[in-house]
């Protein structure tokens, strides 16, 4: 058994923090007040988002080059599962887990249904692997997994995602997450037409396999590992894939897995305008998808999704609930930390974009007032609503800097004498 991230590591960090945040958080009322605003309703806001986590975001990341192991990092799903509920503990946010398979794959999937549900914590999705091969596999993905020219690999790539789908339901998860890795890095490699039949030949098996009240995610990405062409290479594709295959086919969203300075704002606005927007893996970028922590780089993107988003929910958009996740690479940081950091910026924007005055930039947009517009989101944006996120998870039980109480626990020190180091952990995104 690992060293425990205890209740009264938070609460300890807490007492010597309450009396300022309760300041903070009143003087923020009163400002917010002047505004028209019910702080109580921004709380229950915080209080009511969720972010799931994936399973392989708690281990050490590497780049292309290389991996360089952290300590203590988790052996095993069980020891993944014991760091994912420090996250949540920790931000009170974070109690759905993203699996992935084969990484991820349990011997026995009502025990681990069980040690994560004594934890707090849930299956919220599959995610298959048909991007490297597998030491039992009996062909290799080298050439692409869903869309290779061999009917026989794409039977294996398949069937993996079948597997998938069985685990998950035995784990009570009700959303599997396909990406593929399949594409072309010369001119001429590809067929393009034709990979893109086959891929949705391949996508139609497996949603034919769907249980009862899953969603199938499909997620796009503009270029990598293939550097030519990729097939599903943008979210027009995504959509229109999505609805040949299925109502319940939707298009993920990855922030990292579009061309340099495309307005993913945008672009998620029209996919809640064609109902076909399944959920969000957040990270962020300052070249490519760089899969850096949320918010590190582009904070105002994170607020200008998250307006388009919010503005949805109010909305009530009929079937509006995209499911999010954080999915990200942690190679100098320690992941918790980090997991904890983007977890509380994902947050954030939520919470900021509740704070757009709609009426008043509805009415400049229909005169055309662009400095306005821009304005009246700057002044949500530039709200510091942290006293608010620090409320929301002391109430739940959360700490008030949850990065400072994790640190205070000594909790990496302890797990790393436990947990000795690996270059080959399976954990980490290379």
């Amino acid at each position: 058994m690992s060293f425990v991230f205890a209740d009264h590591y938070i609460q300890e960090h807490n007492a010597s923090r309450m009396a300022a945040l309760a300041e903070d958080f009143d003087h923020l009322a009163v400002q917010l007040d002047r505004r028209g605003i019910d702080i109580e309703r921004l709380v229950e806001a915080a209080t009511m988002f969720r972010v799931a986590v994936p399973s392989w975001g708690v281990g050490t990341g590497g780049t292309r080059f290389a991996r360089f192991p952290g300590g203590g990092e988790p052996r095993n799903i069980f020891e993944k599962l014991e760091d994912c509920e420090v996250v949540f503990k920790a931000t009170r946010v974070t109690p759905g887990i993203s699996l992935h398979i084969p990484w991820d794959r349990p011997a026995n999937a009502a025990e681990l249904r069980s040690f994560a549900v004594s934890r707090g914590l849930f299956f919220d999705s599959m995610n298959s692997n048909t991007f490297q091969d597998q030491p039992d596999q009996a062909h290799s993905y080298k050439y692409g997994s869903l869309t290779h020219t061999d009917a026989a690999v794409r039977r294996q790539a398949v069937e993996h995602n079948l597997e998938c789908l069985s685990i998950g339901q035995q784990l009570g998860a009700r959303a599997h997450t396909v990406w593929i890795g399949d594409g072309g890095n010369f001119p001429g490699q590809v067929h393009f037409r034709k990979a893109l039949d086959r891929y949705l030949d391949s996508l139609r098996a497996i949603y034919a396999a769907l249980p009862e009240g899953w969603r199938l995610f499909i997620e796009h990405k503009v270029y990598e590992p293939a550097f030519y062409s990729t097939v599903l290479n943008d979210w027009g594709t995504s959509y229109l894939c999505a609805r040949e295959v299925g109502d319940r086919c939707l298009s993920l969203v990855d922030l990292g897995h579009h061309a340099p300075n495309v307005n993913i704002e945008q672009i998620v606005a029209q996919l809640i305008r064609l109902k076909a927007l399944g959920g969000f893996h957040f990270n962020d970028s300052k070249f490519g998808d760089d899969d850096l922590d949320s918010g590190s780089i582009k904070p105002f993107q994170l607020f200008l999704v998250f307006n388009e988003l919010v503005d949805a929910e109010l909305e009530g958009i009929p079937g509006f609930a995209p499911a999010y996740m954080l999915d990200q690479s942690h190679n100098v940081t320690d992941p918790l930390e980090s997991l904890m950091t983007s977890a509380m910026e994902v947050v954030r924007a939520y919470v900021q974009a509740h704070l757009v005055d709609r009426a008043a930039l509805a009415e400049a947009q229909a005169y055309n007032d662009a400095m306005r517009s821009l304005q009246i989101l700057k002044a949500a944006f530039r709200t510091d609503v942290s006293p608010i996120l620090a409320e929301a998870r002391v109430r739940e039980g959360g700490a008030i800097d949850p990065v400072a109480a994790y640190r205070a626990s000594g909790y990496r020190a302890r797990v790393a004498a436990e947990r000795p180091a690996s270059a080959t952990a399976g954990s980490g995104i290379v």
